[in-house]
């Protein structure tokens, strides 16, 4: 896999899925493992993303990870050590299309690359930079989060608030994870439920 590359090789790792699926979770995992081999790490996360830490990139099970926080991806080059061996950057998707020419840059540099980010948006388009990067990474992992409505695999982020703008922070009341059945692209119709009688005796 990954490790057997040749060494000071540098490459690109995409985690991707909906919300809720366990991404910031995995490059928290793969960042602790490049701890352990004693490799130099530093993580970014962008500013817009404050939703349980300032400084730190943190797990729907508040798994935590110091961060650098940048304005956008450009900010990376600007605060990374040259002598950095891993580059971790989670909320890709906030970072801008000039992602892909920074990662692109810091693996030609000989660095592995960790990306985490949502793959699709609230209305189940590619949510860019993270399709591009797809294109262009050397490893790929998609996750799978449960479906609140049926607990079957999900791979869409439901939006929960009205709002047309393509960004909106936020985390569970906000934010659902969905099966391909019980998705509504958008903001999901309120339905008034029929009231069940308990059956006769």
């Amino acid at each position: 896999m990954m490790e057997m590359l040749i060494h000071n090789t540098g490459w690109i790792e995409v985690i991707c899925g909906p919300m809720f699926s366990g991404k910031s979770e995995e490059l928290i995992r793969r960042l602790r493992r490049a701890i352990i081999a004693r490799k130099r790490v530093q993580v970014f996360k962008p500013v817009i993303d404050n939703r349980y830490s300032e400084d730190e990139i943190v797990s729907h099970a508040d798994a935590r990870f110091k961060a650098i926080v940048v304005p956008d991806a450009t900010g990376i080059l600007s605060q990374i050590d040259w002598r950095t061996q891993v580059v971790g950057v989670d909320e890709a998707n906030f970072m801008g299309p000039e992602l892909v020419n920074v990662a692109s840059q810091l693996a030609d540099a000989g660095k592995q690359v960790l990306i985490a980010g949502l793959d699709t948006d609230y209305l189940a388009r590619p949510f860019p930079p993270i399709p591009d990067l797809l294109a262009m990474a050397e490893s790929i992992t998609k996750t799978l989060a449960i479906c609140m409505r049926c607990g079957n695999p999900a791979k869409h982020t439901q939006r929960l608030v009205d709002s047309a703008d393509l960004i909106v922070v936020g985390a569970a009341g906000t934010y659902e994870a969905r099966c391909r059945r019980c998705f509504e692209p958008g903001v999901p119709k309120q339905e008034v439920l029929p009231f069940l009688r308990p059956p006769a005796r």
